[in-house]
């Protein structure tokens, strides 16, 4: 995201290696700025017991004190930039996740409700922030200047300010003069916003809080606040719990390389669509007639429904996104390298090739290779042989029908695995023998979209994931003997995906050992599962247009997963049907209310996003039928917004053992389930 990569990364790194490496002076800093940000309970403590007959003391005013008269913050220095004349600012654009997620819990947003965002941030900035004669660097898009503050309007978060004389400014492709600044000042009052305002460095110390209070300004309108959040219906959540902690939480995965790249564009593009959608929205909501029976308002009000549903669907995938348990199973499309390669189908030629991969073999393994594999494969004359190191190059180069054979070596890849063609690819020898590495951070493992994919005695290891070790998109694969060795999430089987999977063992995965998607057709048979967080996950019914997945499982080992061996994920729709009703699988729907225990503060998640407030008009007495159906409508579709809006129940999890005669299993004998955390089977609501 552009607006991510604003934050000053040399900074970050430079903080958090100096830390590691014990440096005393900036090494320092990360404790120092903390003890700015956070109160100090014990000098609280102390302060209350020799000031006893003082009074009730304000500690909210106090928490940035520590009683030091030289500054705890860094200089951010302009001359390193240029020929710039304007003072040097403070550095605050790098504090880390725990010191930002402290100081909006505990100082600036607490338990507020999004209509008490703005009030609760004027408190704030009232208790910390210096109220006048202080310098700082406005800065904006087409210069940077220097003013001094001589008020602070909080209401409308804004600073009155006087041009700094003699004039001191860098400009950004244009020219500024002190007469053009004079006059835009008188034109906007001499009041600028505070989240352009940079605090002017000064050693002294008793502007850090100032500095720290107007960064985080800055980051929350920047980063986390959404113009459709005070729109919310449902006012009643905390705030920082449903919108600030996972925002937060996304911003930090997306700077420190957690998430694929192609999620951020995709996250970047929703942001960009929903905030458009905002806005036209807002303009025809205003312009709209409540008391008029003119055809154009009718017009309008179906624009306005339109436009509604639109917002709340942009508003809905934000919110998966931004939800750490949701983003993979419900929310990527796939890796930018996926997009890339395109299906180079048979050879014109009508040839066939067996690339055969290797750094190097003996003369025994050459000759056992020609006898056992590469004489059948090429008996005919229409087949020819190719070599290589690498089983990308490898993989890259084939066509429809090719046949890839590793011979026993660790092979190290930097980049995805795309198979988008029926090929097969197997290690000529055990799984341990043939190891296929993957060394860094970067798109999923293995990726399969052919019509016919078959992989086989091979082991794929994995390692600081950002995504699943294989994942079949489309077509069918059918792997067997093999060995994955996961990091993030293990095989991801998409909606009308083929997976055959047989005699293979998989472990170590952060999510779930296998993921299997609506519409898709999974046969698990022989397999071992286990040491991940989940064993298998069954997601059911994101929307009413999925069709149950078609799953085999037979003689599998699934054992020692941190949750369940076998979890349901599916919606929440308790609040629309009867307690005592059953899905089409035959499973109760669940609430966290119907839970007891630590198993309904399993896992907690918002499960539906708010909608915006829409007024609509009744319907008229003796109008006629166009009107009536509109207005009907138009009610029943807010009553339905307004009842999803109620649904603000925490997800959860729970052990369902009737799971097994679900509807899903075409045929499930044979498995063996031992030592899960969580039981053998079970559902997740979202």
């Amino acid at each position: 995201m552009s607006e991510l990569a604003a934050v000053d990364l040399d900074s970050a790194i430079k903080s958090e290696l100096d830390t590691e490496n014990g440096i005393t002076e900036e090494g320092d800093h990360v404790s120092t700025v903390t003890q700015a940000l956070f109160h100090n309970e014990e000098e609280k403590e102390d302060k209350e017991g020799n000031d006893n007959d003082d009074g009730d003391n304000d500690s909210g005013t106090d928490h940035l004190n520590t009683g030091k008269t030289e500054t705890l913050l860094q200089r951010c220095k302009r001359h390193d930039r240029g020929t710039s004349n304007l003072p040097d600012t403070f550095q605050s654009s790098h504090l880390l996740f725990y010191e930002r997620f402290k100081a909006y819990q505990d100082y600036m947003l607490g338990d507020c409700k999004p209509s008490e965002v703005k009030t609760f941030i004027a408190e704030y900035l009232e208790k910390v922030m210096e109220p006048c004669d202080w310098l700082a660097v406005w800065s904006t898009d087409a210069f940077d200047v220097l003013v001094e503050v001589r008020d602070i309007d909080l209401k409308d978060l804004k600073a009155c300010v006087r041009l700094g004389l003699p004039l001191q400014c860098d400009t950004k492709g244009c020219e500024i003069t002190e007469e053009s600044m004079k006059f835009l000042l008188v034109a906007t009052q001499h009041k600028v916003p505070l989240q352009e305002l940079e605090v002017v460095y000064e050693e002294s110390g008793d502007f850090d809080q100032t500095a720290l209070a107007l960064e985080h300004l800055r980051f929350f309108y920047k980063h986390i606040w959404r113009q459709w959040d005070e729109e919310d219906e449902d006012d009643d959540f905390d705030y920082f719990v449903r919108c600030v902690e996972p925002r937060l939480r996304l911003y930090y995965d997306i700077l420190e390389d957690r998430v694929p790249a192609g999620l951020v564009v995709e996250y970047q593009s929703l942001l960009e669509n929903c905030s458009k959608c905002f806005q036209q929205f807002s303009v025809l909501r205003s312009d709209l007639s409540y008391d008029s029976d003119s055809e154009l308002d009718n017009i309008s009000m179906a624009e306005v429904l339109k436009l509604f549903d639109q917002l709340e669907m942009y508003k809905r995938k934000l919110h998966i996104i931004e939800n750490p348990l949701l983003r993979y199973v419900l929310a990527y499309k796939g890796s930018a390298r996926l997009k890339r390669v395109q299906s180079h189908g048979p050879r014109a030629s009508g040839m066939k090739v067996v690339h055969v991969v290797t750094s190097s073999c003996s003369p025994i393994q050459l000759q056992s290779l020609l006898s056992a594999r590469l004489m059948p494969l090429c008996s005919s004359q229409d087949t020819v042989i190719e070599f290589h190191r690498d089983p990308v190059s490898a993989v890259d180069l084939c066509y429809q029908g090719d046949v890839v054979i590793l011979l026993p070596g660790r092979y190290i890849v930097s980049s995805s695995i795309v198979i988008p063609d029926s090929i097969t690819i197997e290690g000529f020898g055990f799984p341990d023998e043939v190891v296929i590495e993957k060394e860094n951070k970067g798109d999923s493992f293995v990726e399969s979209t052919g019509d016919d994919v078959r992989l086989s005695n091979i082991k794929f290891i994995q390692h600081d994931a950002i995504e699943g070790i294989l994942c079949v998109r489309k077509g069918t694969l059918n792997m067997e003997n093999c060995v994955l060795q996961c990091n993030a999430t293990g095989v991801i089987v998409r909606t009308s995906a083929r997976l055959t999977m047989n005699m293979c063992d998989l472990y170590g995965s952060k999510g779930a050992g296998v993921e299997i998607y609506p519409g898709s057709v999974c046969s698990l048979v022989g397999n071992g599962i286990h040491h991940c967080k989940d064993g298998i996950l069954i997601k059911d019914f994101a929307d009413e247009l999925d069709v149950m997945p078609s799953i085999t499982m037979e003689n599998n080992v699934i054992h020692n997963n941190e949750g369940y061996g076998v979890i349901l994920v599916k919606p929440n729709t308790a609040e629309y049907s009867k307690p005592a009703d059953k899905n089409e699988g035959g499973i109760a729907a669940h609430t966290a209310e119907d839970m007891q225990g630590p198993e309904a503060s399993l896992i907690s998640s918002t499960a539906t996003l708010t909608s915006s407030k829409l007024k609509c008009p009744q319907p008229k007495s003796g109008g006629d039928s166009t009107d009536s159906n509109m207005a009907a409508f138009t009610t029943r579709k807010w009553q339905f917004s307004h009842q999803l809006s109620k649904n603000k129940g925490l997800s959860c999890s729970q052990a369902v053992q009737d799971l097994m005669d679900n509807q899903i299993f075409v045929s499930i004998q044979g498995n063996q389930f031992r030592r899960n955390g969580m039981g053998d089977f079970g559902t997740f609501l979202y």
